[in-house]
């Protein structure tokens, strides 16, 4: 009763190629192996990107400032005017 004799295996095997046809599962396989091929070209693509990107990043060592990487202008004068 644990394990199924290959007459069982045979009999939902048939049962599967007469619901769904022979033509519809070999496009459903296909579709499925697609999306494999293009889970694992993303997966390279994000490994590659987050190489490069680690490359850009600073030095371990360097501390940022308070202003690091704003743009704004009037913070930039406001620290010029205290130390000035």
């Amino acid at each position: 009763m644990g394990s199924f004799s290959i007459w069982h295996w045979l009999i939902v095997l048939a049962v599967v190629l007469l619901l769904f046809g022979s033509g519809k599962i070999s496009s459903l396989m296909g579709d499925f192996a697609k999306g494999i091929k293009s889970f694992k070209k993303n997966m390279a693509e994000d490994d590659a990107s987050m190489e490069a990107s680690a490359t850009d990043k600073q030095p371990s060592g360097t501390i940022p400032g308070p202003n690091a990487g704003t743009t704004n202008t009037n913070a930039n004068q406001s620290t010029a005017a205290r130390q000035g």
